[in-house]
């Protein structure tokens, strides 16, 4: 390292080089630590004081000493010194995935798509504070409500930044005991005569799309329960309510071991609802909120559900 740059054109390193000898108490110390040899250090402190205009040390061949200008300026360089390491902290901070991760997911989604992924995210990133928040009701991102979340369907133009996770597949299902009990509805018209669970959501209106022959159409639908989440319908179906039209991975459990039955599936018009996740972008975004939607991505992009 030459004595010149620290002296002339580098002021933190003329800074942390005088707060050094300060400490060490000789030249031939603080060269050591430094990786200078003392000459090209008392070189670098004559440097400073020329510069400033004033003697910073008394020197002897015992000890060096500090003149008052000296104690200001060693007191100057230790406070420069910390604002540049918590500006560089504070900016590192930033740039790597550590802090407070607030996650906002759908009920069921989050439940049996999200939350059995955290264990690993959790391993691979054990510096980032996880705070999941499991809800239907829609959080405010730009508001500072959550940091990412996991939202189904169409999306407002918000100006947030969005990324499709996966795709959520509708499909008609009932219990093996309700349809003995009421029967199998064999077309679509056949749901008139039957207890239909719809979702509770204004967007979501008691319609159910199908397909016959190549084209599309609705067919309006009643029951006696409304829920805000598809586990919740989809666990009522299973206990003989009703007939329920949800996402199939808010029921794939109960598919699997025939609790639930798919009905109608030929006119399945194959509508699918897009599940992205939501959050500030930009070069402000932290590091943590990046991986865990690379995370997500990587680990949800794959599934059709």
């Amino acid at each position: 390292m030459d004595a010149k740059v620290i002296g002339n054109d580098d002021r933190a390193r003329s800074l942390a080089l005088f707060a050094n000898v300060v400490e060490e108490g000789s030249f031939s110390a603080a060269g050591r630590t430094l990786g200078l040899t003392p000459s090209a250090v008392a070189r670098a402190i004559d440097r400073i004081e020329a510069r400033l205009g004033v003697r910073l040390l008394l020197r002897s061949t015992r000890a060096l000493t500090l003149t008052a200008e000296g104690q200001a300026y060693l007191l100057a360089a230790r406070r420069i010194l910390a604002d540049l390491d918590d500006a560089e902290q504070q900016i590192a901070d930033q740039g790597a995935p550590r802090g407070r991760l607030r996650i906002s997911a759908a009920l069921a989604h989050g439940r049996l798509c999200v939350v059995p992924l955290l264990g690993d995210f959790a391993r691979a990133y054990p510096h980032i504070l996880i705070d999941i928040a499991l809800t239907d009701t829609l959080v405010d991102i730009a508001g500072g409500q959550a940091d990412v979340a996991i939202r189904f369907g169409p999306l407002a133009d918000s100006g947030l930044t969005v990324r499709k996770l996966s795709e959520a597949r509708r499909v008609i299902v009932a219990s093996p005991d309700y349809l003995a009990r009421a029967g199998t509805p064999k077309v679509p018209e056949d749901l008139h005569a039957h207890n239909c669970l719809n979702f509770s959501f204004r967007r979501a209106e008691p319609i159910w799309p199908f397909r016959r022959d190549g084209k599309d159409f609705a067919l309006s639908v009643e029951g006696g329960i409304v829920a805000n989440n598809g586990e919740t319908l989809g666990h009522l179906a299973a206990a003989g309510v009703g007939i329920t039209r949800v996402g199939r991975f808010s029921i794939a459990a109960e598919i699997a071991d025939g609790r639930l039955v798919p009905l109608l599936e030929e006119y399945n018009p194959g509508d699918v609802e897009l599940i992205h996740a939501v959050f500030v972008g930009g070069a402000a975004t932290p590091a943590r909120v990046r991986v865990f939607v690379d995370f997500l991505v990587e680990r949800l992009a794959s599934r059709f559900e």
